[in-house]
């Protein structure tokens, strides 16, 4: 490949400029990407709203300064030069990590303590574990996936092995988010 052949990086500020035109975009070091729209349904929905209720709930127990919880595609600048910014449907930030992107920031800048996607029926396999794959290269320490068809709940750590986690467990974020616990029967209510 000859640098003409390589591709313009771009930067989460080009990224952000691009129209909002119905395609869904990020970037992995730099490299745009784009595909059609998730298309969400009620239990994608309801999940989301159950995993957010949750950790926020958790959250209001802990003492000053706190992390945030942030959801619905946040767009999260994980990474630098090149830069890599993902739409996350879940994730937790630090308190230092909320102190450092002002309210009203358009793209939070840091890699969260927990980033949750849930699957949704558009979603390819390869790009789920691209996402995965990506999220622990720039550091987010607990990268959960939840199926709705399955009622369950891929949880990866890097270094770690993966672990499945079923409607009758309970998931945790330990050491990051410690007191989290999460039964996954209140996630994924019928």
């Amino acid at each position: 490949m000859t640098i003409l052949d390589r591709p313009k990086l771009m930067t989460t500020e080009e990224l952000d400029a691009l129209p909002d035109d119905g395609t869904e975009r990020w970037l992995i070091h730099g490299e745009l990407r784009e595909g059609e729209l998730t298309r969400r349904n009620l239990s994608h929905s309801e999940i989301e709203a159950n995993f957010s209720g949750e950790i926020y709930l958790w959250r209001k127990t802990q003492p000053r300064p706190r992390g945030k919880v942030i959801s619905g595609e946040a767009g999260v600048r994980l990474r630098r030069n090149p830069d890599t910014t993902v739409g996350i449907d879940v994730a937790c930030i630090s308190a230092e990590t909320a102190r450092a992107n002002p309210h009203g920031t358009r793209i939070v800048d840091g890699v969260p303590l927990l980033a949750i996607e849930i699957l949704s029926p558009s979603d390819k396999q390869e790009e789920i574990d691209e996402k995965v794959r990506t999220y622990l290269e720039c550091g987010v320490p607990h990268v959960w996936v939840a199926n709705a068809n399955f009622r369950t709940v891929a949880a990866y750590r890097p270094e770690a092995e993966p672990q499945m986690y079923s409607v009758s467990q309970t998931i945790t974020a330990e050491p990051h988010l410690p007191g989290l616990r999460i039964v996954l029967a209140n996630i994924f209510e019928e």
